[in-house]
């Protein structure tokens, strides 16, 4: 008798619960994406990777985030000690992160045979 008793009670709250779901959806509204129809992805390939930096000029790109010029110029130092017989050239990006240098990547696809692009952080 008890678990008759706990059937019909699981089937009511059941019932319950599928009415009171059935009421609920009644009560939504359509909402349209702020951000619209997405573009697709256009994904660019890496760079080929150069069998050897000798003989090669590399160009190192500073960002000029704040308080890494420090940390740039170790690393110009620390580049040439292990690679000798590679030209590195370091140069500040005009303005921020965000904005473009079309002179600097200009003279680097002419000049230059890699980049290094510091960005902070």
């Amino acid at each position: 008798m008890k678990i008759r008793t706990v059937c019909i009670f699981i089937a009511l709250i059941a019932s319950f619960a599928a009415a009171h779901a059935w009421a609920a959806d009644q009560d939504k509204i359509v909402v349209m994406n702020p951000r619209g129809i997405q573009p697709e992805i256009r994904k660019i390939p890496m760079a080929t990777r150069p069998a050897t930096l000798d003989g090669k000029t590399v160009y190192i790109v500073d960002s000029k985030y704040p308080n890494t010029k420090p940390f740039v110029e170790s690393l110009v130092d620390a580049l040439k000690a292990k690679y000798p017989k590679t030209t590195w050239s370091l140069r500040d990006k005009l303005g921020g992160y965000m904005d473009d240098d079309p002179n600097l990547w200009k003279e680097i696809k002419e000049k230059g045979a890699a980049a290094i692009v510091l960005l902070g952080h």
